[in-house]
């Protein structure tokens, strides 16, 4: 099915670009309708229906009882694994031009230095966050906004040792990062990473974190939405953030200090990384809090990851270098395309970018759909070798799960209503 269109332009670029709310245990509403559940004076017999209320009943109740305790089992299980990230970073820089000097009462005359308002004073900023052992070799997977521009990381377990830690790799394209300590192993207790790939929404699902710095809290709820995708801390030559694919989204409670810990099946397996929550704003003086949705980096994006930042310090992505949209109804329409027609719309090739040296064509049109402008006319992506590509997000996915730097793949296209294939040799995502 189609999305909706919108006509203002927005571009994305290809690669990798740059959480959870929580509901409560279910509980049971069954019950016995008083008029059914009492035995016939002259049958003898049970009514059927009351007493299928009661079978109701009944494994309702058992039913919560058994998710209470795999709760409860969880938080056991996985609690020693999560650890309090404290970071003290550069911080932000004051411009002291911005404020109002005040003479010294007892020297009026005293003149400032010449150079007084261009002097900048940085202030150290301490922050926190959370994290979770990966290995017994001391290496943490936390988030990659969590400990930018750190000058010191202190790692906290759950029974209060402290360990200084050091970065090991950090990838702003996932949000991801891994830090390691020099701890004695009996402290480390790397958690099992679960599949994302076979997540279903209403899953049930835990959190565990710091939120607020409320150390070893949890949280409940339910996969709220999949395939989403979040803007990473990576961003294009021309200063577009790349976009994180696959990106989970969940209901249960996270909030600040959460970022970086772990989401998890009730296997007890870790199936992402809480990344990012939705607010409606803040206020001034405020800190944002959960609003209801949240949003996860999938596991299976860490397993991809991960062990590159383990051997490398970094990651390089693949990269095909345009910007596009997913084409629509109307787009199509506009375009001489039948209606029904799936894809991506190229809007522009970037300069010596992979497109370029292939010869994908942007678009070179203008046309008003229901009093919007709208951009028309470019190469269509519909298939990247064998996968059907119905829209952009598609097409980012594949890119990032599936190809590699350097690889060859075959775009099939349609340019001005004519199918064709062009191959096309991805590079690495440039700095």
């Amino acid at each position: 099915m189609k999305k909706t269109p919108i006509f203002i332009t927005l571009l994305a670029l290809l690669g990798l670009m740059l959480a959870a709310c929580g509901s409560a245990t279910p509980t049971s509403t069954a019950t016995v309708p008083t008029n059914e559940s009492t035995t016939n004076s002259d049958s003898g017999i049970v009514n059927a229906s009351a007493q299928t209320s009661v079978t109701e009943q009944r494994t309702a109740v058992d039913d919560e009882i058994v998710t209470t305790q795999t709760y409860i089992d969880l938080y056991n299980q996985l609690n020693d694994s999560v650890v309090n990230i404290q970071v003290v970073s550069e911080g932000t820089t004051l411009d002291l031009s911005q404020f109002q000097i005040i003479p010294d009462p007892e020297n009026p005359d005293q003149e400032l230095p010449d150079d007084f308002h261009q002097n900048l004073e940085s202030i150290p900023v301490q922050a926190q966050g959370s994290g979770f052992v990966y290995d017994k070799e001391g290496h943490i997977i936390t988030n990659n906004h969590v400990v930018a521009d750190a000058t010191r990381i202190t790692v906290i377990f759950s029974d209060d040792t402290e360990a200084e830690a050091e970065i090991v790799g950090t990838d702003p394209g996932s949000d991801l990062a891994v830090i390691k300590v020099d701890v004695d192993p009996d402290h480390l207790k790397p958690v099992v990473i679960g599949d994302s790939d076979s997540l279903q929404v209403g899953q049930l699902v835990a959190a565990i974190g710091n939120p607020f710095g409320l150390t070893g809290s949890m949280s409940t709820g339910i996969i709220s939405g999949l395939g989403r995708t979040l803007p990473g801390g990576a961003t294009s030559p021309s200063g577009v953030a790349f976009n994180i694919p696959d990106i989970i989204q969940t209901d249960t409670a996270i909030n600040p200090g959460n970022s970086g810990g772990p989401l998890l099946n009730l296997s007890g397996e870790v199936i992402g990384v809480n990344t990012a929550i939705q607010t409606n704003g803040t206020t001034f003086g405020t800190t944002p809090s959960f609003g209801g949705i949240s949003y996860v980096v999938p596991s299976n994006i860490l397993t991809q990851v991960v062990p590159q930042l383990i051997e490398n310090g970094e990651i390089s992505y693949p990269w095909l270098g345009i910007s596009g949209t997913t084409l629509t109804d109307d787009l199509a329409t506009a375009m001489d395309l039948p209606v029904e027609q799936n894809g991506v719309l190229v809007y522009e090739v970037i300069e010596e970018s992979p497109a370029a040296v292939a010869g994908l064509q942007g678009s070179d049109e203008q046309t008003t759909i229901n009093g919007f402008n709208a951009i028309i006319g470019g190469d269509v992506i519909t298939k990247m070798n064998d996968q059907v590509i119905n829209d952009f997000d598609d097409l980012l996915t594949y890119i990032v799960r599936q190809t590699s730097v350097g690889q060859t793949v075959t775009l099939e296209i349609i340019r001005d209503g004519e199918t064709q294939t062009i191959e096309v040799t991805l590079l690495a995502r440039p700095e």
